[in-house]
């Protein structure tokens, strides 16, 4: 049965997928989006939203805003945030109050106009580290990093006595350990979904989406997906900068298919209360997701550069384990990596950009934020 969706922050990257998804699903789509220029540029609409979303232009912290907005709404899909682990701790209020205050006002808006459900986007960042094994084969929750600030060549978690711990996929059980400003945020959009959902007759999900990639990201952003920054020092000629070894591994998934985990959870009963990892289940190191990246984009010849430092609130390893999303939601990531790296490829080479990463890191170490 089609319903009537608003998608906080849908005119953004993903947002954008997941109307498409539920249009052709022959669901109407509404849109809220403050349309910040960090993200969007100077424009009344972006190009890429689809003709046949209603877009409300607003800030999510507007109550009169957001209560138009729910106007005739059957169900909301929250996106709506800043989005940055470095960026957000030195913009603490800015994180804070876009994220947290404009989650708050959403629901409080919508005790008056409860909706059937309410899909959150939350994030792999809540981890912080991910899931560890120790040496004697015992599974590790909190697993910590010290000393960044020594300039140590070995950025790996260790044990209590010093031995290497091994990592391993992720699930939904382990303990948060919020390392950022950002991770912190996401948290309280996941928790408040929770519990501000039931005692208004809604019913809540969170999707803990993992390294999502694909056409359409901001590339002029400089604290966006990975993918996406990497792209963008690419096509201008510069090499993708990778902070400590380049080692630390994560999981990217096609925005394709997180936006099909969104349609899902918007109408699947059994996903009613839950939170689930989204992501593709294979793990890859940052700098073998940069050389393929430069090798689909034509750049074999640029290397990526090693930083060999370290930006506080970053954490080593964290990946998908995606069990609870397949027996639960049935989903699986479809889309293979290297032809999802492909078609990033030919979309930044349609493409220009701005690169504001080296005035992103210089902003980072003017407050002591890379060790």
């Amino acid at each position: 049965m089609s319903e009537r969706v608003l998608i906080t922050g849908g005119a953004g990257f993903i947002g954008r997928f997941v109307a498409d998804e539920l249009l052709r699903r022959g669901d109407e789509v509404r849109v809220l989006d403050s349309l910040i220029e960090q993200v969007h540029g100077d424009v009344d609409r972006p190009p890429l939203l689809n003709d046949a979303v209603d877009l409300i232009r607003g800030d999510v912290r507007n109550r009169d805003v957001v209560a138009k907005a729910l106007q005739g709404v059957d169900s909301v899909i929250h996106l709506a945030a800043e989005v940055g682990v470095g960026q957000s701790m030195y913009e603490v209020e800015r994180y804070t109050s876009t994220n947290d205050v404009g989650t708050a006002v959403l629901f409080e808006t919508l005790i008056d106009r409860p909706v059937r459900r309410v899909v959150t986007a939350s994030s792999m960042s809540i981890y912080g580290e991910g899931l560890y094994l120790d040496a004697d084969g015992a599974l590790v929750q909190d697993a910590e990093r010290h000393n960044l600030r020594d300039g140590l060549s070995n950025w790996e978690p260790v044990d209590r006595q010093g031995r290497p711990l091994t990592p391993v996929a992720t699930p939904e059980w382990k303990r948060p350990a919020l390392s950022s400003i950002y991770a912190l945020n996401k948290y309280v959009q996941e928790r408040t979904t929770h519990i501000m959902a039931a005692p208004y007759g809604m019913e809540g999900v969170c999707l803990r989406l993992f390294n999502v990639y694909g056409p359409g990201q901001a590339l002029s952003n400089p604290y966006t997906g990975v993918l996406a920054i990497f792209a963008s020092r690419l096509l201008n000629g510069q090499q993708p900068m990778i902070f400590e070894d380049g080692e630390q591994r994560r999981d990217f998934v096609h925005v394709s298919d997180v936006a099909r985990a969104f349609a899902d959870a918007l109408v699947l009963p059994q996903a009613a209360g839950g939170t689930f990892n989204i992501g593709s289940g294979h793990d890859r190191s940052v700098t073998e997701v940069a050389t393929e990246l430069a090798r689909a984009m034509g750049k074999n010849e640029i290397a990526p550069e090693i930083v060999g430092k370290a930006r506080i609130g970053d954490i080593r390893h964290c990946f998908c384990d995606a069990t609870l999303a397949r027996e639960t939601l049935d989903f699986e990531a479809r889309q293979d990596f290297g032809d999802g790296l492909a078609e990033l490829a030919e979309w930044v080479a349609e493409q220009t950009a701005e690169d504001r990463v080296a005035t992103a890191r210089a902003e980072l170490e003017k407050r002591g934020l890379v060790a």
